[in-house]
């Protein structure tokens, strides 16, 4: 018998606790995989060169409160912004309010929406038709394949924010990477069907020439407006979405938190399982080391025991992640914002590599104490 298989045998020779912890385990790294990704996603990686040069520009104050008209010459003139749109949240109800059923349906302009959101795909013959029909509607092909959806459907979107139902005629279906779960319509039909709206839009995008003159046109649109009633707030694309995720609080310290909480889960649960094995294996350790094991080989045998555990945990919560962590990316995209979190190899081995810190950690103190034993009281324990 080699050492390693000894270490995988001993390892799950009590398998109701071994499996227990694992379990424990591989939750915590759940855990932890998923506050990586999301760490990853919101803070780390990079936008899409498209998106890198869209600006929002909201009110100051809150979106609940609509932009005038006129803004959008105004920014249009501004140097390096090249396009500009106004978009609307409907927020409108569709067969029902199961969460199921919600998706983001925004009003804009669709002579040139699509100008600012290049990195939409659409068929010329279907942008034509939906630039010509003032009920025609713009969905993403996730979306109309959710519904089955086709070029000529009938969709009714439910009064919800305003008192108007929307009938709109699926005119285009677009593709973008990552999906985006959205739908688009003309905002003319919104100001037709409610007066008090005619003449405002919810907030507008700009698509700026550079990223590099992104921060010096936002600084010039906000100066702009800033002895207006309605004063800006002008951002980054990825700046806009993350104002969401602020809302529900400081998600920077919740994820650090959620972190060292996991950290310290792991450490403790692994610790007192190596150190209830140590206690069930006492006169083992006595025997190991009459038959000629040294300090040493009992050490790396307790301590590798630990780690193996642990990493099998790993192993296990990082597989569970993949499709949890593929289920959360969908919501956000349900809810429009676009994030592209996936459990890619640096996440998996960061966690792998906690896993296998962890291991060492709690599962040394308790094998240097077995490793420490006398022979003759370890063959006396009895408990």
């Amino acid at each position: 018998m080699t050492l390693g298989s000894f270490v995988v045998r001993n390892t799950f020779r009590n398998k109701r606790r071994s499996l227990l912890t694992m379990i424990s385990i591989s939750f915590s790294l759940l855990l932890l995989t998923l506050m990586i990704c999301i760490w990853r996603s919101f803070y780390v990686d990079q936008v899409a060169p498209e998106a890198s040069r869209r600006l929002i520009v909201r009110d100051r104050v809150s979106l609940a409160f609509f932009l005038p008209a006129f803004y959008r010459d105004k920014i249009r003139n501004v140097p390096g912004v090249t396009a500009v749109a106004p978009m609307t949240w409907f927020g409108g109800r569709y067969i029902d309010d199961k969460p199921n059923h919600f998706f983001a349906q925004m009003g804009t302009d669709p002579d040139e929406y699509l100008k600012v959101a290049s990195d939409k795909i659409v068929p010329p013959d279907q942008m034509k038709a939906w630039q010509q029909d003032r009920a025609g509607a713009l969905v993403d092909v996730t979306l109309a394949n959710k519904y089955g959806w086709k070029i000529g459907d009938h969709i009714t979107l439910q009064a919800n924010i305003f008192p108007v139902n929307l009938d709109l005629t699926i005119r285009g279906i677009y593709h973008r990477d990552p999906p985006q779960n959205a739908l688009y319509f003309n905002a003319k039909y919104l100001e037709e069907a409610v007066p008090w709206f005619k003449g405002q839009a919810g907030w507008y995008i700009a698509q700026v020439d550079s990223a590099d003159h992104v921060a010096e046109a936002s600084s010039v649109i906000d100066d702009m407006f800033r002895n207006s009633p309605l004063q800006t707030k002008t951002e980054s694309e990825k700046a806009f979405q993350l104002g969401f995720v602020a809302s529900l609080g400081n998600i920077k310290a919740f994820i650090l938190g959620i972190c060292g909480a996991v950290v310290f889960t792991i450490m403790l649960v692994s610790a007192n399982t190596m150190a209830m094995s140590v206690r069930s294996r006492t006169r083992e350790v006595a025997l190991l080391k009459t038959l000629g094991f040294t300090r040493q080989r009992v050490l790396s045998i307790f301590v590798s025991e630990s780690v193996a555990l642990s990493l099998a945990g790993g192993v296990l919560g990082i597989l569970v992640a993949i499709p949890v962590i593929a289920g959360l990316t969908h919501r956000f995209i349900g809810l429009g914002i676009p994030l592209d979190m996936k459990v890619n190899p640096a996440a998996a081995g960061l966690s792998l590599v906690m896993a296998l810190i962890l291991g060492l950690v709690s599962g040394y103190i308790p094998a240097y104490k077995a490793s420490r034993m006398n022979i003759v009281e370890a063959l006396r324990y009895i408990g």
